[in-house]
């Protein structure tokens, strides 16, 4: 498992990954710190920890946001099969466990 220094809204953590992930968690951590940084643009400067709830919830939003994409062309016989297939499920689950493992090494550094 490789360890990697992530830096968002101006804090460094330290996070582990599956050895070749390191690319992709450093991109996942820019997409937090992107959306950290639009809330601080609104007037939305707040505790670090309300500032990491709120960019969590925005990529929470887009995420079903492009469930509900997804749902409505399989609906209309678009390519794309509906969201409940196994594919898009076992990726769902990847992200979730890579969520929780980014969350426990957060609280246990």
């Amino acid at each position: 498992m490789a360890q990697l220094s992530v830096k968002v809204n101006g804090y460094v953590y330290n996070v582990g990954c599956e050895d070749g992930q390191e690319e992709h968690l450093q991109a996942m951590a820019g997409e937090v710190d992107s959306r950290i940084e639009n809330i601080k643009a609104l007037g939305g400067n707040s505790g670090e920890s309300r500032l990491l709830l709120l960019a969590a919830l925005l990529l929470a939003d887009e995420l079903h946001d492009l469930r509900l994409e997804r749902e409505a062309l399989g609906a209309a016989g678009g390519s794309p099969r509906p969201a409940d297939d196994g594919a898009l499920g076992k990726r769902l689950g990847r992200m979730v466990g890579k969520a929780e493992q980014i969350a426990a090494s957060l609280e246990h550094p």
